[in-house]
């Protein structure tokens, strides 16, 4: 990983002559004589063994658990009517038995918005279409999150080889996203939490390669001769639309998604305004706000907005959904049908959503595993998904199997370590990839402590996981580069970097491998189950024992 100037924005020297494009270039771009293929065969494999830890034993509980009774539920009733429907008491006691009807009454009342739940309605889909699948089974409601746990490991292994150029970096980070517990819990689950960190990572990614591909853009225009010093239009932004479409989705997944689009849609624009001020522009103001800013928002906010809002169609062109009769007969008379109608239901949404954001408002819960914001990244209070006593299948008697919903804790110490780290670096030498990380950690962690009185839970900080990872990895990077321009120290330095980085990869391992009986409702005697979660708060919560 190169730590060089080219990371920094900085005030560049005069409008550069033919001889020294390639200084800009290195400016503007980095460099690399990475092999294309091996990032990919890198990516694929470490993306294989993740999708292996996931969908082995998928469908352990072979049943309902934790919030699948709502998830689940919403998703079968997205496939039968295009809305959330009313459910049967007993429905989850039904689920399981392949395709069976358990709907009753309406439209149900949700508090989310549909994205998550139309991915696991097309997660079971997929599921019934192989040969040896069947459509609502656990299996079938937990495919689409177990295919987007490993989407996101696979995108984070591209995105992390891209910030830091080294295959052997990228590859880490997805290793260590597969290896933690949070992540792998709610890869196996039917919730939307896993869905939300997709698309966050996703559009993160995009605005990346759109930073990148801006610069390089520049550079090649500089070797050709052209007068970057006063280009207005830096091209068709092709992948900052990909990235909106991205943000839609999560927006329309969880609305906590709005605080990465907010801190993502500044940080694109301070990425442009940085690369007309490293290509020569001496006053780009003007040009930025025209060109780069209000378009950014238009690409990012605003094609987000429409894409959450067509992310409603189901609800919007059916006529059963919750409170899709509130605004019938309001439209004026004179207006002809054809736009009475779409007003009325856009009205009728506007009030469900004030319904909504009542409801998160005014939540109240005594749930024994709760925590507040400030426990999440010290991993003090994971949460029981399921437990049962009496596991079926272990040959000794007196065995138990869980699925504990907790972070592996020393990739979330480790986290705290890191960010430290970020926050040095980014201080001293103002690099992107510093800045980025801590503006993510901020957007997904922070807001949240605006909220005090609010029920959360440590899932909620699984979009920040894949951020706290690139921190590992960029302190990895930055320790194995140690002594780099050191001749008399720089190799023992260099050998130290590499002994931390296989000792903390080692750890990491087998830190899993101890937990994961605990995390995959695998049956464990109780003594060995005890053993492995070493505070009574990650058994009991914060309820009594």
């Amino acid at each position: 990983m190169t730590t060089t100037a080219h990371s920094s924005e900085v005030d560049p020297p005069t409008p550069p002559a033919p001889a020294r494009a390639a200084a800009l270039r290195a400016r503007l771009s980095h460099s690399t004589t990475m092999t294309w293929w091996v990032g990919w065969l890198g990516a694929v494999l470490v993306t294989a063994f993740a999708g292996a830890l996931r969908f082995y034993r998928l469908g352990e509980p072979d049943r309902i658990y934790f919030d699948e009774t709502y998830y689940a539920k919403d998703a079968y009733g997205l496939q039968e009517y295009g809305y959330e429907h009313d459910s049967l008491e007993n429905a989850d006691q039904m689920l399981g038995r392949g395709p069976v009807d358990i709907f009753d009454g309406g439209g149900d009342f949700i508090v989310h918005p549909p994205v998550g739940k139309w991915m696991i309605a097309l997660g079971d889909w997929l599921w019934a279409l192989l040969p040896f699948g069947e459509s609502m089974t656990p299996e079938g409601w937990r495919f689409a999150s177990a295919l987007a746990g490993v989407a996101t490991v696979f995108i984070l292994v591209r995105l992390a080889t891209r910030m830091t150029r080294s295959v052997l970096l990228g590859c880490t980070a997805g290793l260590v996203l597969a290896l933690d517990g949070l992540h792998f819990t709610l890869s196996r689950i039917a919730m939307v939490d896993v869905f939300l960190a997709l698309w966050v990572v996703a559009g993160f990614a995009c605005l990346v390669i759109d930073r990148d591909a801006t610069r390089d853009r520049l550079a090649r225009l500089s070797e050709a001769g052209v007068d970057v010093t006063t280009r207005w239009w830096l091209g068709m932004r092709w992948w900052r639309l990909a990235a909106g479409l991205c943000f839609g989705l999560a927006v329309g997944t969880k609305w906590s998604a709005l605080f990465f689009v907010a801190a993502f849609g500044l940080l694109t624009v301070a990425w442009d305004y940085g690369a007309r001020r490293s290509a020569g522009q001496r006053r780009p103001m003007g040009r930025w706000l025209l060109v780069d800013a209000v378009p950014a928002f238009l690409q990012t906010v605003v094609l987000a907005g429409i894409v959450y809002v067509v992310s409603w169609t189901g609800w919007l062109v059916t006529r059963g959904g919750y409170n899709r009769g509130f605004a019938d007969g309001m439209a004026p008379d004179w207006l002809p049908d054809t736009v009475a109608g779409p007003l009325e239901a856009f009205i009728s949404l506007a009030d469900y959503h004030a319904r909504m954001m009542s409801f998160h408002n005014g939540l109240t819960s005594d749930h024994a595993y709760i925590s507040a914001p400030w426990e999440w990244l010290v991993m003090r209070t994971p949460v029981m998904f399921a437990y049962e006593g009496e596991a079926v299948g272990c040959p000794s008697g007196g065995c138990v199997a869980s699925v504990v919903s907790i972070g592996t804790p020393i990739v979330w110490w480790i986290s705290l370590l890191a960010i430290c780290v970020m926050l040095g670096w980014w201080a001293t030498f103002r690099d992107w990839r510093a800045g980025a990380v801590l503006l993510a950690v901020a957007a997904g962690w922070l807001p949240w402590f605006a909220f005090p009185d609010r029920p959360m839970f440590l899932f909620y900080a699984l979009p920040v996981l894949p951020f706290l990872v690139l921190a590992i990895v960029l302190m990895l990077g930055l320790v194995m580069d140690a002594g780099e321009n050191n001749p008399r120290f720089g190799p023992y330095l260099r050998a130290t970097g590499g002994v931390v980085f296989g000792v903390l990869l080692l750890l990491i391992i087998a830190h899993f491998a101890y937990l994961y009986p605990a995390l995959a409702a695998y049956p464990i005697d109780e003594p060995s189950w005890r053993q492995r979660l070493w505070f009574d708060v990650w058994i009991y919560g914060n309820g009594s024992s």
